[in-house]
């Protein structure tokens, strides 16, 4: 908030600023907006303040994501992690997570692990073997016919369950069955499907035949690029199709029985890839760059994709997705869009004409940090503050993973670092904190509603430095590019004003910095100055 003007009889002005608002990287920038910042948060709103120290819990050696379920989980190297401990094996790179249940599901190698089984493994399984015979057999313990693969020796137990949808491949006798069927039972080396199911030998079709060469029996998983969860089903996609698992069963997406349980799949038709998906508001809903999608139904004969070409997610910023205060955030090729299930909006004005990509997202409930880079390729950590509408940048951290874990933010940065971030609650003991750190505040222009010279004589501050940080005032005129340096360093201590003198010197404009090192809190800034004419206004006269 801007107080009004006062006039002492000399002429001198005073205008005191004590509401500071957040980021306004634009040229009409009103006073007490911050053309630039770093490690700036909204916590103590309306005050201009320093962000909260983070805590550093653990450093990986070959960071591949981090995620949370009922415990914090991540990839270092080839090595999957739950709660700590290492539980399986995963190629190295990047991941992609989900769950469901008990489950939880790392793409894009297919692999599980079981959290209440203990239990760590792969959702595709795949049988091979040179002979695999046609028969008939059983089903519900009656006879039937021309439904029943058999393969000598093999405990089909160990490779499948009863409902699993398998594709047969390698038929050359009777290439018809070489096909997707549902496992119906299981009996030792013998599989039973329902009945005619295959095609045998003999006129009447019910004699059995080996098949020989290489066969094999397979249980098969989407290639997904994105993938999440909503309603007790795994939903994802690749680049052109939606598929979604069989109901409670994150193993199979090939069962097509004509039940409410069934699996589905769908292309939409539209061009263009597809760019990431999330469950929001009861919905999976997914993106392109220029389309939204989202799935509406309850069982797969009612499911319906109803699309609207408006700005999606962005291509390689799959992960910018996250919801704070309960309205859905992520990068678009225009910008950061909040979207609450209508046509999203954009909340990035505040980033003026500069443009980002490669943005990973994460939220602590009402804040949403986004990673991002800018067109030189560098990566700066902005914070939307959802209740005061205001953009904050923290410093040059490039995440690539974020995960909400017991009321806490953690963050997963390039390096290896996981970090947790934001109003820390009940943190791990082994954490530790971090070691203070240097900001900036570097204000809009201020004009001082004249537009006549004028000249600053004075200013006051008033500030709360924490002990043992400190704090360094710049002013700077006409856009020279030129930062005075304005007294000394002021220090910690307790909450204080300090008046700060300035050898007058006449301008169209001047922009003030604060510079420091360690927590501070800045109440108000007050600025006394006299106005001069319009005349010697040419750039660097006085």
């Amino acid at each position: 908030m801007r107080l009004p003007q006062v006039s002492y009889a000399d002429g001198i002005k005073t205008a005191k600023q004590d509401e500071f608002a957040g980021l306004n990287h634009n040229l009409g920038a009103k006073d007490g907006e911050l053309w630039d910042m770093r490690n700036l948060c909204s916590d103590y709103s309306p005050l201009l303040a320093t962000r909260q120290r983070r805590m550093l819990y653990k450093t990986l050696q070959a960071p591949g994501g981090l995620f949370c379920w009922d415990k914090l989980c991540w990839v270092d190297g080839t090595a999957f992690y739950y709660d700590g401990v290492a539980k399986g094996t995963v190629t190295a790179g990047q991941k992609t997570f989900t769950a469901l249940g008990a489950y939880i599901v790392i793409f894009p190698d297919k692999a599980y692990y079981n959290t209440a089984a203990d239990e760590f493994g792969n959702l595709e399984s795949t049988w091979t073997g040179a002979s695999l015979t046609f028969t008939n057999g059983k089903l519900y313990e009656e006879d039937a016919e021309a439904n029943c693969i058999q393969a000598a020796g093999v405990n089909w137990a160990d490779y499948f369950k009863a409902g699993d949808a398998v594709t047969i491949a390698g038929c050359t006798k009777h290439p018809e069955n070489n096909k997707t069927p549902v496992i119906r039972e299981i009996d030792g080396d013998k599989l039973y499907f329902y009945e005619y199911i295959f095609t045998l030998d003999g006129e009447d079709g019910v004699t059995p035949y080996t098949e020989t060469g290489e066969l094999s029996v397979s249980r098969t998983v989407p290639d997904l690029l994105f993938v999440c969860e909503n309603e007790n089903r795994l939903w994802g996609c690749d680049k052109t199709t939606i598929y979604a698992s069989k109901l409670g069963d994150i193993f199979n997406w090939n069962v097509y029985d004509g039940l409410a349980t069934d699996s589905y799949n769908v292309d939409t038709g539209s061009a263009g890839s597809f760019t990431a998906c999330i469950s929001y508001l009861g919905y999976p809903i997914f993106f392109k760059e220029d389309h939204i999608y989202k799935v509406y139904g309850s069982i797969p004969t009612n499911f319906e994709v109803m699309g609207s070409a408006t700005l999606g997610v962005a291509a390689g910023s799959d992960r910018s997705l996250a919801i704070a205060g309960e309205i859905l955030f992520y990068h678009s090729r225009a910008g950061i869009m909040a979207y609450s299930g209508g046509i999203p909006q954009p909340v990035s004005a505040a980033f003026g004409m500069e443009r980002f990509k490669d943005a990973v997202g994460g939220s602590d409930g009402l804040k949403y940090y986004v990673s991002m880079a800018g067109k030189d390729g560098a990566y700066l950590l902005y914070v939307y503050d959802t209740q005061r509408g205001a953009w904050h940048i923290e410093d040059v951290t490039q995440a690539t993973h974020f995960a909400r874990y017991q009321g806490n933010l953690y963050l997963l940065d390039e390096g290896g670092e996981i970090w947790i971030t934001g109003n820390i609650q009940s943190p791990p003991e082994e954490a530790t904190m971090e070691d203070a750190f240097d900001w900036m505040a570097e204000f809009a222009d201020w004009y001082e509603d004249s537009p006549n010279k004028k000249g600053v004589s004075k200013l006051l501050l008033r500030l709360e430095v924490d002990e043992g940080a400190e704090v360094q005032l710049f002013i700077m005129f006409d856009s020279t590019g030129e930062w005075i340096a304005v007294n000394g360093t002021l220090e910690g201590g307790v909450k204080r004003s300090y008046t700060l003198p300035i050898v007058p010197r006449r301008g169209d404009h001047y922009r003030i910095k604060l510079e420091g090192r360690g927590g501070c809190r800045v109440y108000s800034l007050a600025r006394e100055y006299y106005d001069g004419s319009s005349l010697k206004s040419l750039p660097g006269r006085q």
